[in-house]
């Protein structure tokens, strides 16, 4: 299932550049290569350490357009078996075994490993101070991980992801203030820093603040096709009752992908609740259903659209399939209850 995810605070750590001297020979920098033009060339040059760093650092920066971080953890192994020694290898390599969402003990050790030798020859390395203090961060040892944070900023007072850490820690110690000022800064640093504004968006959703929309726009301008920077925008839109707009961006979801079955729902509920379009709404939630069989909120809406027109009989067959999926839904537990209620009051 693609969801977008509140508050997704990873923690980062910043990549080091490839060098080009061994790449292989193209007119454009290997990092302003596009994803396709990148696998076409490693499938010929398959032993290019540079392609493999180079797609790895885009699939980083991309990881919301990407299958997770699976592809980027991928490249950096390779990248790895081609060359152990070179430092900027060895760092994308820590880097990536910190984020595998599988990491095991034995990782988590041989990663803080490779920062320590890093900056044991180099005590300057702002990579490698930023993986030491991603380490201090994760275990909760804040103090630690400012003062690696603070000793980057001090060599790199431009070094963007050291406030993107920052900000994820503060959002950990519920400091939204200087969560937000972290964030902001990092976004200043680099306005297409998509990451940013979705996790200043969603902060502002949260606290329900229309100025969410503000920052989901600037998302969407730089990644206009991305469905699932495109949901965010279209339920921020939904949720500050601009049902309208919210409509045409959950359409537009639909179009860049017509699997994408919660932009369906959507739809749906919006024909349901806002334009009282029965008809129209059982037909999105249905796409929704063809996509996603398991989908309980389409489900219950469908009872509830039963319920609308007068047929209980089929809005308790729709809620029994919505609790097989999910015995514990309490919407529909509530429906139910109250459909048998009125039953039996009905006999009496």
């Amino acid at each position: 299932m693609r969801i977008f995810l509140l508050f997704m605070l990873s923690f980062y750590i910043a990549a080091c550049s490839p060098n080009e001297e061994t790449a292989p020979s193209t007119q454009t920098p290997l990092d302003q290569l596009s994803s396709s033009t990148l696998d076409s060339l490693i499938k010929l040059h398959p032993d290019s350490i540079e392609l493999f760093i180079a797609r790895a650092n885009k699939r980083w920066d991309n990881v919301l357009e990407e299958n997770g971080l699976g592809p980027f953890l991928e490249d950096a192994a390779e990248a790895f078996k081609l060359d152990s020694n070179r430092v900027d290898v060895r760092l994308l390599y820590a880097k990536a075994l910190l984020n595998n969402p599988k990491i095991i003990t034995a990782d988590k050790i041989n990663s803080k490993r490779i920062f320590q030798s890093v900056l044991a020859k180099d005590s300057n390395n702002v990579a490698a101070l930023l993986g030491m203090a991603n380490h201090y961060g994760i275990d909760q040892n804040i103090d630690e991980a400012f003062k690696f944070i603070n000793k980057a900023l001090r060599i790199n007072p431009k070094y963007r992801d050291a406030y993107v850490l920052k900000g994820s820690i503060y959002k950990t110690l519920k400091n939204y203030k200087l969560m937000l000022s972290s964030y902001e800064t990092a976004i200043s640093l680099d306005p297409k820093y998509l990451e940013g504004y979705l996790i200043i968006g969603a902060y502002y959703q949260f606290i329900n603040n229309p100025l969410c929309i503000e920052y989901y726009t600037s998302a969407y301008t730089a990644k206009p096709n991305d469905p699932d920077v495109i949901y965010p925008l279209a339920y921020a839109y939904e949720k500050f009752s601009k049902d309208s707009t919210a409509m045409k961006y959950y359409r537009q979801m639909a179009a860049v992908d017509k699997t994408y079955y919660v932009a369906y729902f959507h739809i749906g509920n919006l024909k349901q609740y806002t334009y009282n379009e029965s008809d129209s709404a059982f037909y999105y939630y249905d796409l929704a259903l063809k996509y996603q069989p398991n989908h309980v909120p389409s489900l219950h809406n469908k009872g509830l659209l039963y319920e609308q027109i007068k047929d209980p009989t089929n809005a308790l067959f729709t809620y029994a399939k919505a609790l097989k999926i999910d015995p514990k839904f309490a919407p529909t537990k509530a429906r139910v209850k109250a459909l048998k209620g009125s039953a039996l009051r009905t006999i009496k």
